[in-house]
Formats: structure tokens, C-alpha cells, sequence
């Protein structure tokens, strides 16, 4: 009898670890719809060189979300530009004046720009 206790005591185990794995994935998914939808987004799009001895930089601020997509929709501007660039604070800093790109390519994805 002692051998089918354990048995039992593990048939439990892996049902319940089957069913936390379900609702992990329904919580995940939760997450997922509340997040904001990308054409709710307001871009500010400036040019910036303050503390760059002139150089210019495009400065992106407005992203609501969380700092993955933030490093996500950075990583996609800086390959599609050709240059380099940054995220801190909420903000996107890209090389360079490239304000008009940059608004094409946001507005082409659905959000909304606003360009100083």
C-alpha cells in the first residue's frame, strides 16, 4: 500500500503543477490585453543637443508601456535609420536629425506624432 500512496502523492503533485501552469498562462494573457494598444500612442518627436558639444540627436518621448517594448521599438528605429542610439527615463534617443523618418516610420505603424 505504501507504494501507491507515493504514487497518488505524485499523480497530485503533476495534476496541480498542470493546473498553476494554466493559470499562470491565463494571468499572462490578462497582462497582455491591458497592455495599450500601439495606435493609442503619442510620440513627441524634438531635436536635441544639449550636452552633445552640437551634435544633433532625435529625442522620442511619450511611450506608455514597459521598458521592454520601449527597448523593443528602439532596437526597430535605430536598424531601420542605420544609426545608433539609446533608451532612458521613457525616452528613445537616436543619432542625428532624423525627426522626419522617424515620424514616417511611427506614423506608418499607427501612432500618433507630433513633431517640434
Amino acid at each position: 500500500m505504501q507504494a501507491n500512496d507515493w504514487k497518488e502523492k505524485l499523480n497530485s503533485l503533476a495534476n496541480s503543477s498542470s493546473e498553476m501552469k494554466e493559470e499562470i498562462e491565463k494571468i499572462r494573457n490578462q497582462e497582455k490585453t491591458h497592455a495599450p494598444e500601439c495606435n493609442k500612442q503619442h510620440f513627441r518627436i524634438e531635436l536635441d543637443k544639449a550636452g552633445r558639444k552640437g551634435k544633433q540627436a532625435t529625442l522620442i518621448t511619450g511611450f506608455e508601456g514597459e521598458e521592454d517594448d520601449l527597448k523593443e521599438l528602439a532596437a526597430e528605429l535605430k536598424k531601420l535609420c542605420g544609426v545608433g542610439g539609446s533608451t532612458r527615463n521613457g525616452e528613445i534617443l537616436i543619432q542625428g536629425d532624423l525627426r522626419k523618418k522617424i515620424s514616417d516610420l511611427l506614423i506608418q505603424k499607427g501612432h500618433k506624432v507630433k513633431v517640434c
